[in-house]
């Protein structure tokens, strides 16, 4: 890969799809990089001081400067490496906005829904809500592939861009996501384009260096959400 490791590194853990997120640009664009795993549990001092805001993963370094926020860094790692490997982003400034308006609406009616379904405090009512808004906004997204970006193979058409690595990233978690509550997220009869842009995605060498094993992520899930109803059980 090109670039240098000692430019480059990567505080993150390795079943993190926002982690997932910075590795897939990081190999898109060809570019060396050095990973520190960090211990969530156990907070390290570098991340500590590095994202003294949210206190999360990724942190990329570059040149011994911290950056943070998946998405944030991605469109970084664009802009800072833009001779290195495709863009990311369009180059027009209006379809550069409407991959930056796709990735806030992943970010909001995705993600945020999704991370709710693991919330221990929520009732089985609240998470039955919680599903309905992420297929909602599921079909919205099929719509989008094939309007918005024109039945492209990807979402940033002919080759992958930040809006793809935006849901990308999450792919795996989605498929464990399927198992532990029952619910096609992905599914070929209800969201045919988004399903094959997900067999396509799956398919590219960034993704399969970059996304962790369905196994292992499917595993540490049970366990955060066993963990999640204990904490649960015994604050009643």
């Amino acid at each position: 890969m090109a670039g240098g490791g000692d430019e480059l590194k990567l505080l993150s853990t390795w079943f993190s799809p926002f982690g997932s997120r910075v590795k897939l640009a990081l190999h898109l664009k060809g570019l060396s990089y050095a990973y520190v795993e960090e211990d969530l549990m156990n907070k390290s001092q570098l991340l500590l001081e590095s994202n003294p805001v949210h206190k999360k993963v990724p942190v990329l370094f570059h040149r011994g400067k911290a950056l943070c926020e998946s998405m944030v860094i991605v469109d970084y790692i664009d802009e800072a490496f833009a001779d290195a490997g495709p863009p990311l982003l369009p180059s027009d400034p209006y379809e550069r906005a409407v991959a930056r308006f796709w990735v806030a609406f992943i970010e909001t009616k995705f993600v945020g829904p999704w991370c709710q379904l693991f919330e221990g405090s929520k009732t089985r009512a609240e998470k039955a809500e919680v599903l309905k808004q992420i297929l909602s906004a599921r079909t919205i997204m099929e719509g989008a592939l094939a309007e918005c970006f024109k039945g492209k193979p990807f979402f940033g058409g002919d080759g992958v861009g930040c809006v793809d690595i935006a849901l990308g990233g999450l792919l795996v978690w989605v498929r464990a996501s399927e198992v532990l509550f029952g619910v096609k997220f992905l599914d070929a009869a209800a969201t045919p384009l988004l399903s094959a842009w997900a067999e396509r995605f799956a398919a590219l060498d960034a993704a399969k260096a970059a996304l962790p094993d369905f196994g292992r992520v499917l595993e540490y899930a049970i366990k955060m959400r066993g963990a999640a109803a204990g904490a649960v059980a015994a604050d009643n």
